[in-house]
């Protein structure tokens, strides 16, 4: 494959905005990355701080447009990024799948659980963002279970969001229907309780903030911010766990820069780029890199296993489920 130039609609790094040139010997790193702007620029200023031998340049975009747009590229030849550091493993694994991504054994792997990177190298996840329960703390009950949901007391006070839109809830309603108490049947039994569905976690947080829904299935960070911000909610990581969105990140099989990407990954699963994460406010990955205020200690949170493969291959079968039970 041979790259084109990037569009100028690239967001670039604070280096090339000010005109800045490449110091003579240095590399270039390309990286698409789905997450928030501000977050993006934070993570490629500490690396290159840590790097500055390494100009960065790079596009942001929601994980789907910008699959979309990658795969567009893929599609006429053309490979722009290095790197790819986007929301889930289910989207990474299909990128292997197709032969668009390469093995890169990175040292710092061993620090890290094995079920949060792909054994030969492929990808691994850089923080954990998991899906719990959210209520009102104006609400008569504090759901502890996942099984609580589903329970008369409950009926019609449930919202959650759609994995027709949300990759964090397919993500969560792959992980929940190989869940050996829950199953295929939970998302039935939440059918019957009359839970609400709509787009995104957004909408479920707010609903719950608002108190038109007291209960709510939602990503951890939103709740666990806004409380500390004095929002009338609580978030609950249930007993019988939780699935979780990894965001890993991944090395393009047509990598130009391929000495700037593996440095890039280094960083990103080093104890400096995991305490970035949690600065951001999110879970880090890395097992010895605390928490951010209002999260438990990793040790105490649950982590249901989820089968990659398994969950790819089942992905239309889980949309199609779901659409035929709460509608699109």
């Amino acid at each position: 494959m041979q790259k084109r130039p990037l569009v100028s609609a690239l967001v670039v790094s604070s280096a090339l905005a000010g005109l800045a040139f490449p110091a003579i010997g240095s590399e270039t790193l390309v990286l698409y990355t789905s997450q928030p702007n501000g977050d993006a620029q934070q993570t490629v200023d500490a690396f290159q701080a840590a790097h500055p031998e390494v100009e960065v340049e790079w596009v942001r975009d929601g994980t789907t447009r910008l699959m979309t747009r990658l795969r567009s590229e893929l599609s006429a030849g053309v490979s722009n990024p290095d790197v790819l550091l986007i929301a889930d493993s289910m989207t990474m694994q299909s990128l292997k799948q197709e032969g668009h991504l390469q093995s890169y054994l990175s040292p710092e792997r061993e620090a890290y659980d094995a079920e949060l990177y792909d054994p030969a190298g492929y990808y691994y996840g850089s923080k954990l963002i998991t899906t719990g329960i959210v209520y009102n703390t104006a609400a008569e009950h504090r759901p502890q279970r996942w099984q609580d949901l589903v329970e008369p007391e409950y009926e019609g006070q449930v919202t959650m969001p759609s994995p027709l839109y949300s990759g964090a809830a397919l993500i969560h309603m792959a992980t929940l229907s190989g869940h050996s108490e829950l199953g295929e049947s939970y998302y039935e039994a939440l059918h019957d309780n009359r839970v609400e569905a709509q787009g995104g976690n957004g909408g479920v947080f707010n609903a719950v903030a608002a108190g038109t829904k007291p209960y709510g299935i939602v990503v951890d960070f939103l709740p666990i911010r806004e409380a500390a911000k004095g929002s009338p909610v609580d978030f609950v990581f249930p007993e019988e766990g939780v699935s979780a969105v990894t965001e890993p990140v991944a090395i393009m099989q047509e990598a130009d820069n391929l000495d700037a990407a593996q440095k890039f990954v280094d960083f990103v699963l080093s104890q400096e780029g995991q305490r970035l994460v949690s600065d951001q406010g999110y879970l880090p990955a890395h097992p010895a890199v605390a928490p951010p205020e209002g999260f438990p200690a990793r040790d105490d949170i649950d982590l249901m296993p989820l089968d990659v493969e398994s969950a790819l291959a089942t992905e239309a079968e889980l949309k199609e489920r779901f659409s035929d039970l709460f509608g699109s």
